[in-house]
């Protein structure tokens, strides 16, 4: 903003940034470590959730707060599924705007914009977790009182257009940056892996990340690379027991590391010291692993699903996410070929740049002035 309008207060779901966080809490952590330095707005969080109430305030970053009280998640579920109140303002006070940022608009008494980060609920129902069956009623009514949608992939805006019946004008798209991925340490990255080469992949354990055609792709590459390993770092999800029958199926599974969650610093060292990222998921409306690999100067093996075309641009390797002889082929052509490794690198260096938090927040802002009619 300029000078002659005071700064913008904007509410905003800091659900996502409660630990163990996921790639929708690395979105949100990378939009408020960017808005809170501004002077054109000021950003409070919100907490949809009753367990986490203690939390939320450590994970904010200096220049924004929590917001006055924290919101008993299943009550307000239950009521904004069927009506509109209460309203978000009873727990965050007087504010501007309204920025859900992980599916769920609020009732409220001043502008809302939603992010709706893919279609997963619709498009893959089977592959989502309960809570998210809500989402498209929930999206549905929070549309009716008149919320924005910020998506974040063409490919997401386009999708909501259709599911929703929107106009053009209702639908932003607003790519996010890539949280920092680069500086790890080779060698403590292969300790972590207990590997010395090894294809690493990230992700909770869950239907569309697609854990049991990787494994089944690794089982073909490890049967002619004897000194190969695949390391899976990512927290138990409701696809653990698939990918334990995958395992069981394996004849390599000895060389199959699953290290559960992991920080972030553990995160970049693992980069660090890997031959390559996979990451084959069944749908995806953005993707970080594949950007934070390429910010690493790692190549990158991923499907041809969803967004992750128009978010590697050219720079990965693409695959059909249901072909394992596909994704062998791949991995065994990234593993062997040291020019295509070198080309990969390049292209992926030179695309990561196109996402900074900076512009995220540029767009974000830009959102948010048009909601409340401010320019």
């Amino acid at each position: 903003m300029t000078g002659t309008h005071p700064p913008l207060r904007v509410a905003l779901d800091g659900t996502p940034l409660l630990l163990p966080r996921t790639g929708i809490g690395e979105v949100v952590a990378g939009l408020v470590g960017a808005l809170a330095p501004r002077d054109d707005v000021r950003i409070s969080a919100f907490a949809v959730t009753w367990r986490g109430r203690a939390t939320l305030a450590a994970q904010l970053p200096a220049g924004s707060r929590a917001a006055t009280a924290l919101i008993p998640a299943r009550f307000v579920r239950r009521m904004w599924l069927r009506t509109d109140h209460p309203t978000v303002e009873r727990w965050t006070g007087a504010v501007d705007v309204v920025h859900a940022t992980n599916f769920v608009p609020p009732p409220a008494r001043v502008p809302v914009i939603v992010t709706v980060h893919d279609l997963g609920f619709a498009r893959f129902p089977e592959l989502c977790a309960a809570d998210a069956h809500q989402y498209p009623t929930l999206i549905r009514r929070g549309l009716a009182r008149g919320a924005l949608v910020h998506a974040t992939s063409d490919y997401v805006a386009d999708e909501v257009r259709a599911e929703f019946g929107l106009p053009e004008e209702r639908v932003v798209r607003v790519y996010s940056g890539v949280p920092r991925a680069s500086g790890g340490d080779a060698a403590e990255g292969r300790r972590v892996a207990g590997a010395e080469r090894y294809v690493v992949a990230f992700g909770t354990a869950e239907p569309r990340k697609n854990y049991p055609v990787l494994v089944a792709a690794f089982d073909a590459v490890a049967a002619s690379d004897p000194d190969l390993a695949l390391v899976i770092a990512g927290g138990d999800g409701w696809g653990t027991d698939a990918l334990a029958a995958a395992l069981d199926r394996a004849a390599h599974r000895d060389r199959v590391h699953r290290l559960g969650y992991v920080t972030d610093a553990e995160r970049r060292d693992l980069l660090a010291g890997a031959q390559v990222l996979c990451y084959p998921s069944k749908y995806e409306g953005f993707g970080f692993p594949p950007l934070e690999a390429m910010a690493a100067c790692v190549p990158v093996v991923t499907s041809r699903a969803g967004a992750l075309p128009e978010v590697t641009a050219g720079a990965a390797l693409l695959v059909d996410p249901d072909d394992v002889d596909g994704l062998a082929a791949a991995l065994t052509r990234v593993l062997g070929d040291d020019e295509l490794r070198r080309d990969l690198v390049e292209r992926g260096h030179a695309r990561v740049r196109d996402f900074t938090w900076e512009d995220t927040a540029d767009g974000m802002m830009a959102l948010y002035r048009r909601a409340v009619g401010v320019q």
